[in-house]
């Protein structure tokens, strides 16, 4: 396949590309309740093909890129075709002029993981034993799962002398928990790892259980006001996503971002903990074949670094770091009942949480949350949150237990004080 690929884009007289090839294997598990519904395996061969263009108007020189996805059944002929229209539709978009990454030829690299050495059917049997030891509860239940074990190869070559792979086996799926003790009612969970953790599974299981059979019980919102409010979960991670948003160099040079390295992200009110992060290299290189290894971004809420791929890196006059798929935010000096001392609003389920990296905004409908006024822990459900991160990261506090999901590692809580709550 690569060699035909190659041999249209010669035909073509194409010199600047980039061809990112991927073989993925998956084992397949669909579950209503404890019933296996269906089981699948599949093998997928695909590639991605992006053609550059470079081209001059009123003096000033332009790099236009389009891609295309190639299919193994395509005909020498039909690649022609392809790769002739995309390097024409290049031609209309106007990038400002940057080199492309240039790299060598390395070996294929096997991406560590305690999932090595499992086959698939190993891997998706032992992730459906753990997602259903939970399952033992009458009024609360596994309405529906399902498990994917993938192993995927991935080969990235360009015009200036990439040529890397790496292969890598991953775990995710999802499911959903029913119970119908009191209000019959739903809680959707999505899970994915990068290494044998069904010891988290587990954990993440039998706490969606307690979390449904909990808003089976909430019938009233919380008052409307400013709260002391805990995020806990995935929401940890989404609200820190802001910071490695931030600091992206293509956010920098398009202005969306004012960051630049040393100066503080948090302002200079900050009442708590200071934030820490390191960007984590989950795979060895990245789509554009730049060699990737873990780095500290913030130390003490100053930034160390401005993260990116090669184009913005180049008008930045930086080096390019490639994009991380994953980070990591060290864990904070209070235990979680120590944070909960004090009366706070707990929300442990969102509708639909979303943090907008550009205003600060934060928050989202509540679906379930616990309220604790000094005396007695009640749940709530209804209302919503509507923070902002300018405000909220000067009364930041991290949790000293910890929380690992794939591509996060961090505090399992976070507390902020004075956060607006629209409630009954």
């Amino acid at each position: 396949m690569t060699d035909r690929i190659l041999s249209a884009l010669k035909k073509c007289g194409i010199e600047d590309f980039q061809i990112t090839l991927t073989e993925e294997e998956s084992a397949e598990l669909f579950f209503i309740k404890k019933e296996l519904d269906m089981q699948r395996s599949k093998k997928v061969r695909t590639a991605n093909v992006s053609v550059y263009r470079v081209f001059e108007e009123d003096g000033e020189r332009f790099r236009g890129v389009a891609s295309v996805r190639v299919q193994d059944s395509r005909t020498p002929q039909e690649l022609e075709k392809l790769f002739a229209d995309a390097y024409y539709a290049a031609g209309f978009l106007k990038n400002k002029y940057y080199d492309l990454y240039a790299g060598a030829k390395e070996e294929l690299v096997e991406v560590k993981s305690t999932l090595a050495g499992k086959t698939l059917s190993e891997m998706v049997q032992g992730f459906a034993q753990a997602l259903f030891a939970e399952d033992v509860h009458e009024e609360v239940f596994l309405n529906s799962a399902e498990i994917f074990a993938n192993c995927s190869t991935t080969h990235i070559i360009n015009s200036c002398g990439v040529d890397v792979a790496y292969r890598k086996n991953s775990v995710w799926g999802e499911f959903v928990v029913q119970c119908v003790d009191g209000q019959d009612v739903e809680t959707y969970q999505d899970f994915a790892y990068n290494d044998w953790s069904t010891d988290a599974l587990r954990e993440k299981v039998r706490n969606t259980m307690e979390l449904t059979r909990a808003r089976a019980r909430a019938e009233s919102a919380p008052a409307a006001g400013e709260y002391r409010i805990i995020l806990t979960g995935s929401y940890v991670k989404e609200l820190m996503r802001y910071y490695v948003s931030r600091a992206e160099s293509s956010n920098i040079y398009q202005k969306y971002s004012s960051f630049s390295v040393g100066c503080d992200v948090q302002g200079e009110e900050v009442l708590k903990d200071r934030v820490n992060m390191t960007m984590k290299a989950v795979v060895p290189f990245s789509g554009e074949g730049i060699p990737m290894k873990d780095r500290e971004m913030i130390k003490d809420g100053r930034l160390l670094m401005i993260h990116g791929g090669n184009r913005f890196a180049q008008y930045l006059g930086i080096e390019p770091t490639g994009d991380f798929g994953g980070f990591r935010v060290p864990a904070g000096q209070v235990s979680l009942a120590e944070m909960k001392a004090q009366p706070y609003l707990e929300i442990v389920n969102f509708s639909d949480f979303q943090m907008n990296d550009y205003t600060g905004h934060f928050g989202g409908e509540i679906r379930l949350a616990f309220f604790y006024d000094g005396e007695k822990v009640v749940p709530v459900t209804g209302g919503s949150v509507n923070g902002n991160i300018f405000e909220a990261q000067k009364t930041l506090v991290f949790s000293r237990e910890m929380q690992v999901e794939k591509n996060f590692e961090g505090p399992k809580a976070v507390c902020m004080d004075k956060v607006s709550v629209a409630g009954k």
